[in-house]
């Protein structure tokens, strides 16, 4: 028998990971009760539960915010949101001087300068830094965690002609017991979306990837669900990561200079450009090309170099320290590379919510922050901690003027039928199996692995019918416990992803992004897709639309 529990807050934060907790922190000077509820612990949760080693959103002495706007916008090819960046680059200085106060140790030089690596980012000892956050969180004293709490759908209310946030519903993954959660603002910050596509690894090691495996789109999903618009799926991730262990890349052709070169030890970045894309770009082709494998030239960096490397990656990736230690570090072989599958996440791409530079989204009083909102790549971790702190702000000044809604009797009853029915169901299939399906059929059809990232029009046709089986399928899974019950739902939200992200990929005609968007049918770019392709759910179709690039000033909802 499951139990309802009713609770009632003004602003409800869902995700208690890097751009929730700060959320939640950033609100602590503010007499508004805030409700943070994680699906894990905030303690380790979101993409940063491991640690990591730079924070990649800093702006070096001798440049300007201006600067990173134009960095992000040639390696987006200008499909990007200015207003949104530059509200981050104003920002992300004050941020990392903010986290070194919280406890965070920022690497030094003599000079007491923090060490930068490139002009856009900064070395840090960060295996602690989500607990950090955890703790900034819960100093908020008018703040509740709910730990092992998983949101399922937002609540809305209509008033008048306009449908506004209400709160939401959810589940405990540890006992029967459901949450009618009423709310005058909710901040998504629920992450991006891993998962979608057959990995590198299989069987045991298949959630050894490069993004959070518990990010499953939650966000993208319930959004969509509710009325508020996406943008840019389209614009995939493809991360370039060390071979098998899937750790970053980043590190060392910049910590030490490394190029990339073919089996034949030729450097092959230069030929295809240098752009997030274009570096995984060349490793596919080059492969085809059949001189693969492909490496980053490490061999001969020296022992002082090849130290440093294996005390970085013990910060974020320590599978590789391991594998150095087990068959030769970087100084004496270089190191093997590949692309990972893809991902659909707003803090290295422009894919997310549709949003005003408040953060709020098309639907009134939803506001997304972190990898969830769209529009601004290249934020990382502390461009996820700006939009927690705008979304923070500009939902607090929402909730003055909105009363606290009612529940909905009904559809709460509905929500828990539905629950009740997957612990009732006898069905055969369970939702691992439906998962290996899904990964299969967008590997195959939907620009995967298995494709060298390439789809098309007929592809996608057949990735289009065959999830749309599998989302009926779903319907009926079973669950023994609340952790399958979990389980069931996040494949039912990557199944509702994947069918976003298979419509934004037919709509955008061209190919803008080689890898993140590689549309065999139309291999150039075109400037007819000059634009943003946005989604929304109408009568239970998933709809695409173009909207005109927002360049200077910037962008207010008219809803």
């Amino acid at each position: 028998m499951i139990q309802a529990e009713k609770i009632e807050t003004d602003i409800l934060i869902v995700g208690g990971g890097t751009a929730g907790c700060y959320a939640a922190a950033k609100l602590a000077a503010l007499s508004l009760r805030v409700l943070v509820a994680e699906k894990a612990n905030i303690e380790r949760s979101g993409c940063l539960a491991a640690g990591v080693n730079a924070l990649n959103a800093y702006i070096a002495p001798g440049h300007r915010p201006e600067d990173y706007v134009e960095y992000a916008r040639k390696d987006g090819e200008g499909i990007v949101r200015d207003d949104l960046l530059l509200t981050i680059a104003q920002n992300v200085n004050r941020i990392t001087e903010e986290l070194e106060a919280l406890g965070l140790v920022i690497l030094k030089d003599e000079e007491g300068r923090y060490v930068t690596r490139g002009w856009r980012n900064v070395k840090i000892n960060g295996e602690n830094i989500k607990p950090l956050l955890a703790k900034a969180a819960r100093q908020n004293k008018n703040a509740t965690v709910l730990n092992y709490v998983n949101i399922i759908d937002l609540k809305t209310v209509e008033e008048g002609t306009e449908k506004r946030v209400a709160g939401a519903w959810g589940f405990s993954t540890r006992e029967k017991i459901f949450y009618d959660i009423n709310a005058k603002a909710v901040i998504l910050a629920t992450g991006g979306a891993a998962g979608l596509y057959r990995p590198n690894n299989p069987g045991f090691s298949r959630h050894k990837m490069w993004y959070s495996p518990f990010n499953t789109g939650a966000g993208f999903a319930m959004g969509l669900r509710a009325g508020a618009e996406l943008t840019t799926l389209e614009n995939r991730f493809v991360a370039l990561r060390c071979k098998d262990t899937i750790a970053p890349t980043g590190t060392i052709a910049q910590g030490v200079g490394a190029k990339q070169v073919n089996a034949r030890g030729e450097v092959y970045e230069t030929k295809y450009g240098l752009s997030t894309p274009e570096r995984i770009y060349g490793t596919v082709e080059e492969n085809r090309a059949g001189r693969g494998p492909c490496y980053l030239h490490t061999k001969g960096i020296g022992e002082e170099k090849e130290a440093d490397l294996i005390r970085a990656y013990l910060n974020m990736a320590p599978a590789q320290t391991l594998k150095w230690v087990e068959q030769g570090g970087p100084d004496s072989r270089d190191v093997e590379i590949e692309g990972t599958e893809p991902y659909i996440v707003g803090g290295h791409t422009a894919s997310g919510f549709w949003v005003s530079t408040k953060r709020e989204t098309t639907l009134p009083g939803l506001f997304a922050a972190g990898d969830v909102a769209g529009g601004a790549p290249q934020k990382y971790v502390t461009g996820a901690l700006v939009e927690g702190e705008i979304a923070a702000g500009a939902a607090a000044e929402y909730a003055k003027d909105v009363l606290l809604p009612e529940s909905d009797e009904e559809e709460t009853r509905r929500h828990i039928a539905q629950v009740e029915a997957h612990y009732a169901s006898e069905g055969p299939l369970r939702a691992e199996e439906l998962e290996e399906a899904m990964q299969k059929i967008m590997d195959e059809y939907a620009g995967g692995l298995h494709t060298d990232y390439r789809y098309n029009e007929a592809r996608l046709a057949v990735a289009r019918e065959r999830i749309e089986v599998l989302q009926e399928a779903a319907r009926s899974l079973p669950a023994e416990d609340p952790f399958e019950l979990l389980h069931v739902y996040e494949l039912k939200e990557r199944l509702t992803v994947c069918r976003a992200l298979i419509e934004h990929l037919a709509a955008r005609q061209e190919t803008r992004w080689h890898i993140f968007g590689e549309n065999a049918d139309y291999p150039e770019r075109s400037t007819d897709f000059d634009c943003y392709i946005n989604s929304r759910l109408e009568n239970g179709e998933i709809k695409t639309l173009r909207r005109p690039l927002v360049k200077g000033g910037t962008y207010e909802h008219t809803h």
